[in-house]
């Protein structure tokens, strides 16, 4: 390796491992196990109280995990990182760390649907509030801010519609109202996109997507961009404020710039427990070790696939950002060079019963509700993945009666093609 910082395939198969220590594995084994010895009282009161790094009991800590924390906050630039057992659960363990009861999160109304679902019902139930906003209307997110929100969360490629956001002009509102800006990063992945570079305060991924890219782990993360000046005021007492749990330690005081993950860890896994498994964190592990070559070939075909089906007579738009012409292919071509990801939407001039249909029709692509994965797969969101929101909530996201939304996988683009060829022609 180089001096130096090593290129982005370096970091992905190599960053937080090293050989074991103990047996000399060049791979990084799973440490399946529950808890861990302690060399002595001394150092179990140390480890308990924060005044040293080790591991205790695998919800809070594993060395597995630890590997894939390292691995995933080096891809992304951020200072640290905490794996969880779910995209969800970072999302979770996140807002837990940033929210007070009766605090308000404004959110991009371009997301993922479980998402939606997550803060406008689950987060109520902690006395969390959200504020709905067009992320590509800076005027609407500034005048939405007030005094109890603690939080901007968007998505850097929004599912389903592969919308790009202009996540540089929207971090420049954050810091003008000294409010993080949370980005999830999952469609994108760092391969393509690093959102701290523009700008975000702390980044999220479902692992169970494109990072571990395979379809066989669930796995979420937090990174912690090491930006944020916690300290400022006390609008984020979990960090600034002293912590009775622990002999009154002041976490931002102590930690500096990863003191945000360290919250999320010792303050809300610690207890809430969303876990990722030793396994899991290992499949995932692998599966970022391909990472770039994997999102590449999404790309590819994807434009392919894009291009196809934006000349097809049954298909009236096609919402790709790696395409030329697309609203946001600017944005893409700023923020996404590389590609325009492999996640879209296109709308069929027959509508809902036209979108059920194909998703009967089709052979080589898998219709089942994921994303990232290395093969094809397809969904109507209006009947599926977002059929928990009224109507207007799902054109607000994207996902309107005529929407299909595809992940393109990693077969022949022709093949692709040829499957959605045949699955169109009857309707």
């Amino acid at each position: 390796m180089s001096e130096g910082i090593p290129g982005f395939s370096t970091l992905a198969i190599h960053a937080g491992a090293q050989p074991d220590p103990s047996t000399g594995a060049r791979v990084t084994p799973i440490y399946q196990t529950a808890s861990f010895v302690f060399d002595d009282v001394d150092h179990a009161a140390s480890l308990f109280g924060l005044q040293a790094f080790g591991n205790i009991y695998t919800r809070i800590t594993n060395p597995t995990t630890a590997v894939l924390e390292e691995r995933v906050a080096a891809l992304e630039g951020g200072t640290a990182a905490l794996a969880t057992a779910s995209g969800h659960a970072a999302q979770l363990l996140a807002f837990h760390a940033l929210m007070q009861p009766g605090d308000t999160i404004v959110a991009a109304n371009k997301l993922y649907g479980g998402s939606i679902n997550q803060l406008n019902h689950s987060f109520k139930s902690f006395g969390w509030n959200v504020r709905w906003v067009d992320p590509a209307d800076m005027g609407a997110i500034e005048a939405a801010i007030d005094g109890t929100v603690k939080a901007i969360f968007i998505e850097s490629l929004a599912n389903p519609g592969g919308v790009v956001t202009d996540i540089a002009s929207i971090s420049a509102i954050a810091r003008k109202h000294r409010v993080p800006l949370v980005v999830d990063n999952t469609l994108a992945t760092p391969y393509l996109c690093r959102p701290i570079e523009h700008g975000a305060d702390i980044v999220l991924h479902s692992l169970t997507k494109f990072m571990g890219g395979h379809g066989n782990s669930m796995g979420g993360i937090l990174v912690d961009g090491g930006s944020f000046d916690w300290s400022a005021d006390d609008r984020y007492p979990m960090l600034s404020k002293p912590r009775p749990e622990y002999d009154g330690l002041v976490l931002h005081e102590t930690f500096g710039n990863f003191a945000f993950a360290i919250a999320c860890r010792v303050l809300g896994l610690r207890d809430l427990g969303p876990a990722i498994s030793p396994f899991n964190a290992f499949m995932i592990l692998t599966g970022i070790e391909t990472l770039p070559l994997r999102m590449q070939r999404h790309c590819d075909n994807a434009k392919a696939v894009a291009a196809f089906l934006k000349g097809h007579d049954k298909v009236g738009w096609v919402s790709y950002a790696g395409l030329e012409g697309d609203a946001y292919h600017g944005l893409q071509q700023t923020y996404m060079p590389k590609g325009g990801g492999a996640v879209f939407t296109f709308g069929l001039k027959g509508g809902y019963d036209a979108g059920v249909a194909l998703v009967s029709n089709v052979q080589l692509f898998s219709h089942l509700a994921n994303i990232g994965d290395t093969r094809s797969l397809i969904i109507h969101p209006a009947s599926t993945t977002h059929r928990q929101l009224t109507d207007a909530q799902k054109t607000a996201a994207g996902a309107g009666p005529d929407v299909v939304r595809v992940s393109i996988g990693l077969e022949d683009a022709a093949d692709i093609i040829a499957d959605l060829a045949q699955a169109l022609d009857p309707l």
